[in-house]
């Protein structure tokens, strides 16, 4: 159990250490404050490559580029997290893996590129941050391509790919948490993912992230939020492709996801006041492609955003004061090619603008919202699909929205 003003910091950082001016017990119980301050010039990068033949067991690989990184966690007390990153550089994560033969074992890899990061935990205790992200760097890229057009992969494959240019990421359990957050990015972001396989009986995957500006907040057991979101996404382009190719799998899937600001809040137990300000000018494309010549399964998705706010509470108050401007484009395309088969799923999604709040029914609960939002680029979504031979079913559907707002009282878990 944690002793009353307790206050655990960790951190990787690249350039500033986080500080905490907690010097002693009764200060940590009436407040610490943690200032932190990281400035990155250079480029970071992170690269492998692997030439396997006749693997008996599993292929796990991680690869990761990240620009500044911080952390902390208070627990029984209070904290003020005071936070400025600043990447300057490009961040560059890239895997290149092939597979000659029989590979027996499940082919695992992670490649994951960040600008900025910082992840800040409160355990019944009170959290006030104002952090600031900026990257002014030229690209934020991961990219992994896996196997050859010989390899069969007995025990299936995981591929994950993700780029991020900010990221916030708050927890609290039993607490209340607090303050500000302003992100901005002019990098050009993109991940790509690839399989080419000869034959895989066994699930396989590509998941492809790309994120500019990310917002993750999560708290629970009787907890609370106030929190003001502002996010700017300026860069030329973003762009997340997948990409899954086997002559006969069993399972196959591409998933592309593609968004230049986002903000996911969601707490319970107390109650979420929220101010979201988003705008994008980027070029936002997500590319999903599935093709397989026999196939059991097979599925290509595709989801492209400029700007998300969702802002959940399982509890009885929220108030959400949300304002979006997208004058980007939104590009999407989910594609799937195959002879012969059994069932296959292909799915587009596009949006500019999209906001997203509710609370619980259970609890009598009570939802404000003050929404304002203009999308000027142009919003498409594509579903291609091509049978050559003969299968059991197909499901398609492409959806494109310029602006979307959903404002809802629900039981919890639904």
């Amino acid at each position: 159990m944690a002793q009353p003003g307790r206050i655990r910091l960790a951190g990787m950082i690249a350039a500033t250490a986080l500080c905490a001016a907690a010097a002693t017990e009764a200060a940590a119980q009436d407040g610490a404050i943690v200032l932190n301050q990281q400035l990155q010039l250079g480029d970071v990068f992170a690269g492998q490559t692997l030439n396997v033949v006749d693997s008996q067991d599993q292929v796990t690989v991680q690869t990761s580029a990240q620009g500044n990184s911080a952390s902390g966690a208070v627990e029984n007390g209070s904290i003020t997290v005071q936070s400025d990153q600043d990447m300057r550089g490009d961040a560059v994560a890239t895997t290149d893996i092939t597979l000659g033969g029989d590979t027996w074992g499940e082919v695992n890899t992670t490649t994951q590129a960040g600008g900025n990061y910082l992840a800040v935990s409160a355990y019944a205790a009170t959290l006030t941050l104002n952090a600031t992200q900026s990257n002014t760097g030229g690209l934020v890229s991961a990219t992994a391509e896996i196997g050859d057009d010989t390899a069969r992969l007995h025990a299936g494959a995981s591929v994950g790919v993700s780029a991020i240019s900010n990221t916030v990421a708050l927890y609290g359990e039993g607490s209340v948490v607090s303050g500000s957050i302003d992100q901005s990015s002019s990098a050009v972001v993109r991940s790509f993912g690839r399989i080419e396989s000869q034959y895989i009986p066994a699930g396989a995957s590509v998941t492809s992230q790309t994120i500019v500006n990310a917002v993750a907040v999560n708290s629970g057991q009787t907890s609370g939020q106030e929190l003001s979101v502002v996010q700017r996404s300026t860069g030329d382009f973003i762009e997340s492709e997948a990409s899954a190719n086997a002559g006969n799998a069993w399972d196959l899937a591409a998933r592309a996801r593609a968004t230049a600001n986002q903000a996911v809040l969601y707490n319970e137990g107390g109650s979420v006041v929220t101010a979201s300000d988003q705008q994008n000018s980027s070029f936002v494309r997500a590319s999903a492609l599935t093709t397989a010549y026999d196939y059991g399964r097979a599925e290509a998705y595709a989801r492209g955003a400029a700007n998300e706010l969702s802002v959940g509470n399982n509890d009885i108050y929220v108030e959400i004061d949300n304002t979006q401007f997208n004058s980007g484009g939104v590009n999407v395309t989910a594609t799937f090619s195959g002879a012969n088969g059994y069932d296959v799923s292909v799915g587009a999604d596009a949006v500019g603008n999209s906001v997203t709040g509710y609370a619980c029914s259970e609890c009598a609960g009570y939802l404000e919202a003050r929404n304002a939002q203009t999308n000027s680029g142009d919003v498409s979504a594509v579903a291609n699909t091509t049978v050559a031979g003969s299968n059991r079913s197909v499901i398609s559907g492409a959806n494109a929205v310029g602006n979307s707002a959903n404002f809802h009282v629900s039981r919890p878990g639904n």
